[in-house]
């Protein structure tokens, strides 16, 4: 299937052509038809399948037809993250180059006058995150009873930032006649039920099964010992060595390295700058400039290694991404799946390779059980291996034949020892503790 065949108009088909596209995705060469068709589509499909273009190349063409009034926006696009917001952005003035549509792009960190300055004449389509889109519309400079189109992207991870609250009073703000475009890249229990509340008879479009990983990306599992086994959290020194080495074996070419903690990325950024690396880092506590600013460069290959948290671990398309370092095993399973869906885009392959210590057993575990599979094993000479603590075997006695131990005295730490009996003294037993003298009204007889 060609992009001519999905319906698209002569203008969007040679913006699409100049930006060097020739077949569509599945989920594109599904949806765009769909779009056009003026239905609601729920789509699941996993992260790096192209679902910006399925709706923003067909939203294109149906806003041809008509103008936005002031401050009221036809068309409302919702991301969770500020990085998120700006590559829909991004993706809108290419793909809209040959029409004469207007776009406004509402995240925090930037001028809020220069944004409300663009509401005021009136977008065509407002690409938002939810707390700076609350925040215009709570001081008034905002108006959506002209919605259109609404599309709620990446809707679980607006479930996992705790962002469905704002989702569900914007969607009680919009028109209740709309069309809504629904996009998740799986399908918890509550992410349906907000599909059920939100969609009208869609059309749901899934092109892969949620949770998985795309072919061309090759897994690998590097499990990395540390001298003080006891110490939680330890082995950082040892997992930054065999990051080091993996990075001189793989010949890397670009690569994003994720840490689970703010802390840990400024550490392994340092690290890796003082090792002669030309490193960047990117995360939540950065200024929103400061943030684009490193991205474009990374983007243009100024930047080598990007160590990061999780924010760019969501729908960031960075052209041929050659590796993707897990430097900490994500505590929840999906963020993996996000994570090394950086790589291996548009059919070209690439490598996302995790280190792990013994404690990361049981977030393994996990990760095997939301992909059907184990992440295949990695050999790195002069690093020791160490196994995963949930994958130790246990002893096969069962526990009623084992013998019972005697337990043990505690020391000062535990439980006090219990005190020996004291003897019963007679009556006629002479008073301890007041010298040889007792006082007379001790000698006094009582009252009968």
């Amino acid at each position: 299937m060609k992009f001519s065949d999905t319906g698209l108009s002569d203008e969007v088909l040679r913006a699409v052509t100049d930006a060097g596209y020739v077949e569509p995705t599945p989920i594109q060469s599904q949806a765009i038809p769909v779009v056009l068709m003026g239905r609601d589509i729920l789509g699941c499909a996993q992260t790096g399948t192209g679902k910006t273009a399925s709706f923003t190349l067909p939203m294109i063409d149906i806003l041809a037809a008509g103008k936005a009034k002031a401050r009221m926006p036809r068309t409302l696009i919702l991301e969770p993250t500020r990085e998120l917001a700006a590559q829909v952005a991004e993706n809108f003035n290419v793909y809209g180059k040959h029409h004469k549509l207007s776009m406004a792009l509402l995240i925090g960190g930037v001028s809020m006058a220069d944004q409300i300055a663009v509401i005021d004449r009136g977008p065509d389509v407002l690409i938002a995150t939810p707390g700076r889109l609350m925040d215009l519309f709570d001081r008034g400079r905002l108006l959506l009873n002209d919605v259109k189109i609404l599309v709620i992207d990446e809707a679980d991870r607006m479930l996992d930032m705790g962002f469905i609250p704002d989702v569900e009073r914007i969607v009680s703000l919009v028109p209740k006649l709309r069309q809504t475009l629904f996009f998740s890249a799986t399908m918890p229990p509550e992410i349906r039920r907000l599909a059920d509340a939100f969609l009208m008879n869609p059309k749901e479009i899934s092109v892969a099964p949620p949770a998985s990983i795309a072919e061309t990306v090759i897994e690998g599992l590097l499990m990395v010992s540390h001298r003080d086994g006891k110490r939680p959290g330890g082995g950082q020194k040892e997992k930054r060595a065999a990051l080091r080495s993996l990075i001189e074996k793989e010949g890397v070419k670009n690569a994003l390295i994720f840490c689970n903690r703010k802390r840990d990325v400024s550490v392994l950024c340092r690290s890796l700058t003082r090792h002669g690396y030309n490193a960047s880092q990117l995360h939540g506590d950065m200024q929103q400039s400061a943030r684009m600013e490193v991205l474009e460069n990374f983007k243009a290959d100024k930047i080598t290694f990007l160590v990061c948290s999780d924010v760019a671990a969501r729908g960031l398309d960075i052209p041929n991404m050659s590796h993707v370092f897990n430097f900490d095993v994500p505590t929840h399973p999906e963020d993996y799946i996000h994570r090394i869906g950086r790589t291996g885009r548009a059919g070209k392959e690439g490598r996302a390779l995790t280190l792990a210590t013994a404690e990361d057993g049981k977030h393994l575990a996990g990760i095997a059980q939301l992909t059907g599979r184990q992440i295949p094993p990695l050999e790195l000479g002069g690093v020791k291996g160490a196994e995963p603590q949930s994958a130790r075997p246990q002893s096969a006695e069962p526990q009623s034949a084992r013998p019972k131990e005697a337990p043990k005295r505690r020391g000062r730490e535990g439980e006090r020892p219990k005190p020996e009996p004291v003897p019963e003294k007679p009556d006629n037993a002479p008073v301890v503790g007041m010298g040889k003298h007792t006082p007379a009204f001790m000698l006094r007889p009582g009252k009968k």
